[in-house]
């Protein structure tokens, strides 16, 4: 899949948590949708593309939430 789209997707799932007042809940939703409704080819390549493009194009939050959960999103 184009990393861009995996990008933009992490972004708009990132953006439904962004109102969430406690970080920690929001960085733990975002990681949740991820785990439960992305393939698991998509969540390698996204945090393949966080491991080597430093998570160019994400969100602060998109990406905070993948470098937390790394290893639950790539088991």
């Amino acid at each position: 899949m184009d990393p861009r789209k995996l990008v933009k997707m992490a972004n708009e799932i990132a953006a439904f948590f962004h109102g969430e007042p406690d970080r920690a809940t929001a960085i733990e939703g975002v990681a949740g949708h991820l785990k439960r409704f992305w393939d698991p080819r998509m969540r390698r390549e996204i945090v393949q593309w966080v491991d080597e493009h430093q998570g160019e194009g994400l969100t602060e939050l998109a990406a905070s939430a993948i470098r937390a959960h790394r290893e639950r999103l790539l088991a």
